[in-house]
């Protein structure tokens, strides 16, 4: 049993974990923290989203029996701490919760409270998806070919925190120790420099994609793309690369087929007399230009492919199994504008997730409506969250979107397998955004919205469910 010192937990059933599945009762508890700033006014709507949702799709059977826990401003105010023992506890023992925007403290301390519940609990895969609703506002042209899901790692890359501040005695040790032990030379300003560390494994490259392509073929989904800056940085972000490859094809190989292999076996389609250097040549648009052994590489990889894939891939096979592909993170952020189409499960680092998510967002109407979900799929562990601030100066006004908060309760629900309960959020979003009765940053740029208020917009899902 956990021990609570200041918390006492509701009278309700536990979600459980069997052989890897979650195991849900009809009325699981769940730990929620309602954020700071605007968080109280979008928890109060959201949380009737829920329990309208829950009760409609399950005919009264089911119910969530919620459980406060308290982080931020609200934990600080009772009880002078951030992140209480008794907050990370809950959410180790019930497993799966959800959360609004919190308050990072300034001036020491924790870095931040969503990073310290996510390191706490391991949630290695930070889950953004990103779609489109009809009548939505958007910048471009075409919001609607937006329909992506982001696996971002969560846990390590520049957000495991491990830095040291310019002119501190510990960030004079590590310059020394760079210049003087490892022959570094390439730090520029080195009395003025802070020094942060990139940890990138192998581990969690491949829990991450394991993830990843697990999540594609249940969705049925076409491809996964690894998105990373492995021109520049070839022993983090490049092995990042590697690896993911390395686990598609060592873990899935009969289900799925990487871009470079499609080219192979369509080249040896198209020609059935191509010999494996002509079939070098055509991928390689440089190859002419290559060292003998560059050569001899490409050749063999050629022949690799063609010997182990040709039966179970070849005859145009390939074009059923899931594709797995990279691309440079800058060109990325430039292509899911320009060929939004192209994009569909995106696994990536911590920072490239966390820049693309966002920008993302703003295609598809903004942060406020951006849901997010923490998870480690061993343990079962799951924090669904807002991905927005806490935008103090709206607080207590019921104005802001909620949206971002109902959203991540729809992806909670699919997590939980109450699949019809989410299926009634997303229509009841669908008509609400569809009739134009919507809240102030939709309203500001829709012709002919009826502005309402965070808790208006609430009732009005709940009546398109």
């Amino acid at each position: 049993m956990a021990t609570y010192t200041q918390l006492k937990p509701p009278a309700g059933d536990k979600i459980g974990l069997k052989n890897g599945v979650l195991q849900v009762p009809d009325a699981p508890v769940i730990p929620f923290i309602e954020g700071d700033g605007t968080g109280p006014d979008i928890w109060r709507a959201s949380q009737r989203v829920f329990d309208a949702a829950v009760a409609k799709s399950s005919g009264g059977k089911k119910k969530i029996v919620w459980f406060e826990v308290l982080a931020g401003e609200k934990a600080f105010n009772a009880t002078q701490n951030w992140l209480p023992d008794d907050t990370v506890t809950a959410f180790q023992d019930y497993l799966v919760g959800i959360k609004g925007p919190l308050t990072t403290p300034v001036g020491g301390g924790i870095r931040s409270l969503n990073v310290a519940l996510r390191q706490m609990l391991d949630l290695y895969v930070c889950l953004r998806p990103v779609r489109y609703f009809k009548g939505v506002p958007s910048p471009v042209k075409h919001p609607e070919y937006v329909d992506m899901v982001i696996f971002r790692e969560n846990c390590e890359d520049i957000y495991a925190g491990v830095e040291w501040a310019a002119g501190s005695a510990d960030v004079k040790k590590v310059i020394a120790f760079l210049q003087k032990e490892m022959g570094v030379k390439k730090i520029r300003f080195p009395e003025t420099s802070g020094i942060g560390i990139k940890p990138v494994s192998s581990e969690g490259t491949e829990r991450l994609m394991k993830a990843a392509i697990t999540y594609a073929l249940d969705q049925k989904r076409k491809s996964v793309n690894i998105v990373h800056k492995g021109n520049i940085m070839k022993f983090t972000e490049g092995a990042f690369r590697d690896w993911g490859y390395a686990l598609a094809a060592r873990d899935f190989r009969s289900q799925t087929v990487s871009e470079r292999e499609t080219w192979i076996l369509g080249n040896k389609e198209k020609s059935a007399a191509i010999s494996a250097e002509q079939n070098a040549k055509e991928i390689e648009p440089g190859y002419d230009m290559m060292t003998g052994d560059q050569k001899k590489k490409i050749v063999a990889e050629v022949e690799t492919t063609l010997s182990q894939l040709w039966e179970s891939h070849g005859g145009g096979k390939w074009k059923q199994k899931l594709l797995i592909k990279d691309s440079i993170a800058d060109i990325t952020l430039q292509q899911v504008l320009t060929r939004a189409k192209d994009f569909d499960v995106i696994a990536t680092t911590n920072l490239n997730g966390d820049y693309l998510s966002d920008a993302l967002a703003a295609q598809v109407g903004g942060i406020g409506i951006a849901p997010g979900g923490n998870i480690n799929y061993v343990s079962g562990h799951a924090i669904f969250e807002a991905t927005h601030g806490t935008a103090p100066k709206y607080a207590n006004q019921d104005k802001v979107n909620p949206g971002s908060v109902i959203l991540s309760g729809e992806m909670m629900f699919r997590h939980l397998g109450w699949n019809d309960a989410a299926d009634l959020i997303i229509k009841g979003m669908d008509g609400a955004i569809g009739a134009k009765t919507v809240t102030y940053d939709f309203e500001r740029q829709m012709e002919g919205a009826k502005l309402v208020k965070c808790s208006e917009f609430a009732s009005e899902i709940i009546k398109h469910m």
